[in-house]
């Protein structure tokens, strides 16, 4: 029923494109889309809109009893200027950068914005490399990197060991709560009540579009991190893009309601901009794409009515599961939401499907879902579409101001981007910008595309994966390990978190899956007690992965797309191996490699008792 209905209004921006041929097979492709005016900075906005909406809530998130801790544009922007003050008194300046360890919260991002105001880089860092790592191996390079003036940490306790590991006894630190023992500390409340000189205004001037505003370490999945320069310019031409492709966040101010991470460039650049920049308010979301986590993100947006909302696919995965059965979610969620967007992986049917059926349930009307594409390097917003996705892996056309170069890659057309949101390298790394770019001045992002219509432009483009990813078996047959890891994710949807695929120079196609052990535990009706090797080793379980696995081979074409054995892993993946990056993506290299036994043991002959296998029709 819901298919028939018609998709709730909301006004979307044109996205047009104009290819050009070059030599030797290179395809140019440009948006037809004019990119209007930005500003200098990303403070410049916070400083409107405390004069033209004083009393509008701009930051919250939940206190220590739960309930919603507000800040308006006003008193952000009074603190911001204290806290930059605060900077400034501590002889940080853009060689000695404010280096941030914790999460998502009010102190955070206001101290974020200071150190922009204050012309000071900020690098806000995966928790993860403080309080997962047990080496601090990432962490250790970052500070020795970047050289940071202060440290901010939301709770000293929690971060002490991190903090004593890593950082000399003369970087000043700062705290929310709980002072670090037996090093001097300032807390952030203090810090936020520094009277303002005219300093402020002074380090404020001299900020211009190419002043670096904050650092933000890609995932180190190939060594370790680097620190991608994101400049001011970046950040504001970067949310003009968004908003003339998502027009209606002219209409009204924006609400979002979000958990992504601030480390990374599509919490804490693309979504917290989007709310500063229109002029919205940003509820700090305490979730996560996790069973747990999904509960506290039920209660806010139970709580709280987004305008438009971002989630990754096993995000939505989750919410799907609740929104089928919590009316007052359901209506809570949908009551003014205009856009759902996706990004990082595709969007199972099942999943497409639910959130389609509880949107109609709440409202009679269908919400629109639409996808894009980007990277740390871009802003990250480089494409997007602006019609309603029916399909895995597209991608749009480019945003507004950017231009794309597609080159011929064995089989693929490997994508590289130009444009006034791409980034000028990385941070005291010129070796690696030099790597990064090509003879045109192209950012060489490693990703193929093809398009989605080879006879329309208009259709856009869809992913066609890692361009370095793809092998070849022992038979010289090439496999597009993207294409396959997608359909074995969908496959195994929703007992299969991820995966790592293998088959360089074998006979065939085997996987090393990470199962959703959460799931796999219900599935086996075991109890919470289980361990992770009772959850895989049940029956059930391997019987579920056994029939979905043979399903998916039943339908393979021929060696390059049919998975032949496979080994559930007891094990999630590990920060410190470099397994799963802190954006939350697989590391297919770092699996396999930290996973030496299982990788021979999907080899061995005859194949051991603990591997699935999965035989392909004749």
């Amino acid at each position: 029923m819901q298919s028939e209905a018609v998709y709730r209004p909301v006004r979307m921006g044109e996205m047009r494109a104009t290819l050009t041929e070059g030599t030797d097979g290179v395809l140019y492709v440009r948006s037809s889309e004019t990119l209007g005016p930005y500003p200098r900075a990303m403070t410049d906005m916070l400083a409107r809109w405390a004069t033209e909406r004083p009393d509008l809530v701009f930051l919250a998130d939940r206190g220590p009893d739960g309930d919603w801790r507000k800040v308006t544009y006003a008193q952000a922007w009074q603190t911001v200027q204290s806290l930059a003050q605060a900077l400034l008194d501590a002889g940080l300046d853009a060689e000695r950068p404010l280096l941030i360890l914790s999460g998502n919260e009010i102190e955070h991002a206001l101290l974020g914005y200071a150190a922009m105001l204050a012309g000071v880089p900020h690098a806000p860092l995966s928790p993860a490399y403080s309080l997962v790592s047990k080496d601090f191996a990432k962490l250790k390079h970052i500070v020795g990197l970047i050289q940071p003036g202060m440290v901010y940490a939301s709770d000293g306790e929690r971060f002490a060991p991190a903090i004593a590991a890593t950082l000399d006894a003369a970087v000043p630190v700062v705290v929310r709560t709980n002072p670090m023992p037996g090093r001097p500390t300032q807390i952030w409340a203090d810090l936020a009540k520094t009277p303002v000189t005219p300093a402020v205004a002074e380090a404020a001037s001299q900020v211009t579009p190419d002043t670096v505003a904050k650092l933000l370490f890609t995932s180190g999945s190939t060594g370790m991190p680097k620190a991608v320069i994101t400049t001011q310019r970046m950040l504001t031409c970067n949310q003009e893009m968004i908003r003339t492709a998502l027009a209606f966040l002219a209409d009204e101010p924006p609400v979002l309601v979000d958990w992504m991470p601030w480390n990374h460039v599509a919490g804490g650049s693309h979504n917290l901009g989007i709310a500063l920049y229109n002029g919205g308010s940003f509820y700090v979301d305490d979730g996560s794409a996790t069973p747990e986590g999904m509960k506290r993100t039920v209660r806010n947006l139970t709580d709280i009515s987004p305008t438009l909302y971002f989630n990754v696919p096993k995000g939505y995965e989750f919410l799907v599961e609740h929104l089928a059965v919590d009316a007052a979610l359901r209506d809570g969620f949908f009551r003014r939401l205009l856009v759902m967007q996706y990004a990082g992986a595709s969007l199972a049917q099942h999943v497409w499907d639910g959130l389609d059926t509880a949107a109609y349930t709440a409202t009679g009307q269908r919400i629109r879902i639409i996808t894009g594409y980007g990277s740390t390097e871009t802003a990250p917003f480089a494409f997007t579409t602006t019609w309603t996705v029916e399909s895995a892996g597209l991608v749009g056309l480019p945003a507004a101001g950017m231009e794309i170069k597609l080159v011929p890659n064995e089989a693929k057309l490997e994508l590289r981007l130009r444009g006034p949101n791409v980034t000028p390298g990385y941070w005291k790394q010129p070796e690696k910008t030099a790597e990064a770019f090509d003879e045109e001045g192209y950012y060489k992002i490693g990703d193929a595309l093809k398009f989605a219509d080879a006879a329309d432009l208009s259709k856009g483009f869809a992913f066609d994966g890692r361009v370095t990813e793809d092998f070849k078996l022992a038979t010289g047959t090439w496999v597009n390990m993207g294409g396959v890891r997608l359909g074995a994710i969908a496959a195994g949807a929703p007992l299969l978190r991820d995966l790592a695929l293998t088959g360089l120079d074998r006979n065939f196609i085997a996987a090393l899956i990470f199962p959703d052990l959460e799931a796999c535990r219900q599935l086996a009706g075991l109890e919470r007690s289980a361990t992770n090797e009772e959850i895989v080793a049940h029956p059930a379980v391997r019987a579920a992965f056994q029939a979905r696995f043979d399903a998916l081979a039943a339908k393979a074409t021929g060696s390059a797309s049919h998975i032949a054995r496979a080994i559930l892993l007891a094990t999630p993946p590990s920060v410190d191996a470099g397994e799963i990056t802190d954006k939350g993506s697989i590391n297919q290299r770092a699996v396999i490699a930290a996973r030496a036994r299982a990788f021979a043991d999907l080899y061995a002959e005859p194949a051991p008792g603990h591997v699935l296998t999965f035989a392909r029709k004749a």
